[in-house]
């Protein structure tokens, strides 16, 4: 492992000890030193980050957590913006886009906006409160909190209220070129909860909570590793936390987060394979057919995807047409195309490129959420821009083709493992 220099003072962590841990990228058993602070630790094979103790320690992770609880539900029901045109005012908060897109005949889009901009910010964000004050408090520290940051840390990717934030700056920035649009409280509260979430995120360390969560009393525990390299033969590792237990545990549950333990996820090509083949069947559609129409003193103007970036070029607002083009287009196409390279890799037992590959499939896994920029931007419109036969906007068929792709991509994603890859390396040989 590499542990680079410290560079600035943390929360000492001489309360933890050695742990014996396999890589969740790579599958390479390691024994994890206690992190210096201001340091972090790295596979020694893959370069994935195992330990980061962060600046201000799960204090300041607690802090943040609980403002950005307390800035959501504002947040969700104040207006988030105020448009007028031709002297006709209306309001939008965060919920009616849902609302919008369900009477508009579009229940899944709206059940993609509600789950992902509204209920599972709202769940992670009560999981992560609590699992943080019971870590705090010494004598709740039980084992339902392994559970529960489990569960947490499953939600945090579809969290997403710093993209659905976003995709409120590009519909704000496309109605204010036909009307005034100004923020309102709602608006507000969601960028002060997006920038405590993100602040959360750096703050937090995964590796600290789970070092003093209690483990089953009755656990067969694995003793530090003396031959890691030999680990794999008598060692299954959690998926989540990454605890290794004994080998003969397999199917079992994790001693520490209670999650299902297994040497490999099950079934993950083959169910990989089948995602990616609906999301490249998806993609065509989801570029070809229009995702919004706007409606303006009668005349129709279906947009696709790339006429809604053309359309922002025309505007000259030229850095979100890029946003837009880069997370709408490139990132989905690449997405597909990254798992498709490595599906075939791994099953003709290619040790081509491991490291860079196995960093391409965390990046992969890391930015796909950002696609649904344009789905959230749509809820907006939809919602904010209905002035009758003046001027209004509804979703239409190639919106829903894309979130589709954005949701089979994520999941693709997660559904992949990429230790298969060094596993197959390793059999070739």
């Amino acid at each position: 492992m590499r542990a680079p220099l410290p560079q600035r003072p943390v929360e000492p962590l001489a309360h933890l000890s050695s742990e014996g841990i396999a890589c969740p990228d790579c599958g390479l058993a390691q024994l994890l030193p206690p992190v210096p602070p201001g340091a972090r630790a790295e596979c020694r094979r893959c370069g994935r980050t195992l330990a980061r103790p962060a600046l201000g320690g799960i204090a300041a992770a607690l802090a943040l957590a609980a403002a950005a609880l307390l800035l959501w539900p504002p947040a969700c029901l104040a207006n988030l913006f105020t448009v007028s045109s031709a002297g006709a005012i209306r309001d939008s908060a965060l919920a009616d886009g849902v609302t919008a897109l369900w009477s508009g005949g579009f229940p899944l889009l709206a059940g993609v906006v509600l789950a992902f901009s509204i209920l599972v910010p709202s769940t992670y964000l009560a999981l992560i409160t609590g699992v943080l004050v019971g870590v705090r408090t010494t004598h709740t520290r039980t084992r339902l909190l392994g559970r529960l940051f489990r569960w947490a840390l499953a939600l945090r990717p579809w969290t997403m209220t710093e993209v659905y934030l976003l995709g409120a700056c590009v519909a704000y920035s496309r109605v204010g070129q036909v009307a005034i649009v100004s923020v309102g409280p709602g608006g507000w509260c969601l960028i002060a909860t997006t920038l405590c979430l993100l602040l959360l995120d750096a703050e937090l360390d995964e590796r600290s909570v789970w070092a003093v969560l209690p483990v089953a009393k009755d656990a067969q525990r694995l003793a530090p590793l003396a031959a890691p390299a030999r680990a794999p033969a008598v060692a299954i590792a959690c998926d989540v936390c990454d605890l290794l237990h004994p080998a003969a545990q397999d199917g079992e549950r994790c001693a520490r987060c209670d999650s299902r333990l297994a040497r490999r996820k099950p079934a993950a090509l083959e169910r990989t394979w089948a995602l990616i083949i609906a999301g490249f069947l998806l993609y065509i559609p989801a570029n070809l057919l229009p995702v919004l129409s706007l409606e303006r003193f009668g005349r129709d103007q279906p947009n696709t995807i790339l006429g809604g970036v053309e359309e922002l070029v025309r505007f000259g607002l030229w850095p979100l047409a890029v946003i837009v083009f880069v997370a709408s287009v490139l990132i989905p196409l690449m997405k597909l195309s990254a798992l498709t390279c490595n599906l075939v890799l791994t099953q003709r037992r290619s040790a081509w490129l491991l490291p860079l590959r196995t960093r391409l499939h965390r990046a992969v896994d890391a930015v796909g959420r950002w696609s649904n920029i344009d789905v959230f931007m749509a809820s907006i419109l939809v919602a904010l821009v209905q002035f009758g036969a003046l001027m209004h906007v509804r979703a239409d068929d190639g919106m829903v083709a894309f979130a589709a792709v954005v949701v089979l991509t994520m999941i693709a994603a997660k559904s992949f493992d990429s230790r298969l890859m060094w596993d197959a390396a390793r059999e070739s040989r």
